[in-house]
């Protein structure tokens, strides 16, 4: 299996879908399922019941999962592609379009 390239934390674009060109923060990746939850965006509506946490219980807005392949790492203020590569031993990500290391 191939290593993510994008990370919790990371700020992304959509770059397909329905929610295309919107931006936010990753929240979660699920590498099992190639997916991940991005702040703001895939807003969905779920129903709960009354529990210990939720004494109300109602309608929960909360964001819904995105293929990973359907976002782009975004680099000063431009989305760009994700790459690896050895900085003397250490293997770090770096940002295709400008070179620079990411982490």
């Amino acid at each position: 299996m191939a290593t993510m390239k994008i990370k919790k934390g990371d700020m992304v674009k959509v770059i397909a879908g329905a929610e295309k060109d919107k931006e936010g923060k990753v929240i979660a990746v699920n590498s099992k399922k190639n997916t991940v939850l991005v702040e703001g965006v895939n807003m969905i509506t779920k129903h709960t019941k009354p529990s210990m946490s939720n004494q109300q219980g109602g309608i929960v807005h909360q964001e819904g999962p995105i293929d990973i392949s359907n976002v782009m790492y975004v680099h000063k203020g431009t989305a760009t592609r994700v790459g690896f590569k050895m900085d003397g031993d250490k293997k770090v990500r770096y940002a295709k379009s400008t070179g620079d290391v990411i982490d």
